[in-house]
Parts: structure tokens; C-alpha cells; sequence
């Protein structure tokens, strides 16, 4: 097992979900939200940001990938679409990470041809450093430096997803 350095701690991650919570509830009072969670990477976060929702929370999964042995391949391949209509429905999309911004860009003039009634983005780390593409988050967890991330969520083929915490590789 390689050497993983804290970055973000459990309960730093904790404290930040239920401000996080409490933005979305007070942007959709009384309103059903889905939350889109794009696989694999952003089912922890999804669901634990869910617990802490009073409002009605739907789930929707879709699954992307741009990545092959921790490389970028440049291109957006949709392995699972959703499989039930957002049409007229308040739709957050909850990734688990944005650097280049490509698969949100992609996620996001994709799912408006579906037409919910809005359609925004959470994530739980952004890194604009990395930014190739002009795309903003609308609620955002943590903003990190760019290192290899790993992690509450976040992995290294496909390992170490299940930590409680958010670290990096150096």
C-alpha cells in the first residue's frame, strides 16, 4: 500500500456537508431535488451529502469516463446513461471532482437536451488549476492544489476509494 498523506480530514469533510446541505435546502425550499451521481467516484459524497437533505432527494446514476490507467484520454465515453426522464425535474449533478472541467462541460450540454427544470452542479473538490474548460461549479466542497487525489470517493485504479478522508499521492 502506497503512502497516503491527509489532505482534508472526516470531520473537516462533515462540517463542509452540512454547510453544503444547508445552501441546497435553502435554495430548494419545499422543492424534490435529483441528484445525478456520476459513478464511481461520487457515490460516497452523494450519498452522504443526501442524509443531511430534508428536502425529498431523488437518485439518478450515469456513468462517464475519460480516464484509462490514470490517464486522460481526452475523450468522454458514456458507459451507463440515466434511465428515468428529468424532464421538468431540479436536477444536481454530483461529481466528485473537477480539474480539466471536460466531463461536466460534457454532462452539462448533454443532460439540457433532456430538459430538466434546472440543472446544477456540486462537487466536492474542485482544482482550477487544471481548468481547460470554462465551467464553474454552483456548490463546491473543497478547492485543492493539483495533486493526485485518492479517497473519499476518489481512487487509484480503482483502489482506495473507501477512505473516510480526502488524501493525495506524492
Amino acid at each position: 500500500m502506497q503512502e497516503i498523506k491527509v489532505l482534508i480530514k472526516e470531520e473537516t469533510i462533515n462540517k463542509r456537508l452540512d454547510e453544503l446541505a444547508n445552501q441546497i435546502m435553502e435554495d430548494y425550499k419545499g422543492k424534490d431535488i435529483m441528484f445525478l451521481c456520476i459513478l464511481k467516484g461520487s457515490v460516497m459524497f452523494t450519498v452522504e451529502l443526501a442524509k443531511r437533505i430534508k428536502n425529498n432527494v431523488q437518485f439518478e446514476f450515469i456513468e462517464v469516463s475519460s480516464y484509462e490507467n490514470n490517464q486522460s484520454t481526452g475523450k468522454i465515453k458514456l458507459n451507463k446513461d440515466i434511465s428515468q426522464s428529468i424532464e421538468g425535474k431540479d436536477v444536481i449533478i454530483v461529481e466528485d471532482i473537477i480539474d480539466s472541467g471536460r466531463t461536466i462541460s460534457f454532462l452539462k450540454e448533454y443532460l439540457k437536451q433532456k430538459n430538466p427544470n434546472t440543472l446544477k452542479v456540486c462537487s466536492l473538490l474542485d482544482k482550477p488549476s487544471k481548468r481547460t474548460f470554462e465551467i464553474k461549479s454552483d456548490y463546491i466542497g473543497f478547492e485543492v492544489d493539483d495533486k493526485f487525489i485518492v479517497g473519499y470517493g476518489l481512487d487509484d485504479n480503482q483502489n482506495y476509494r473507501n477512505l473516510n478522508y480526502v488524501g493525495y499521492i506524492e
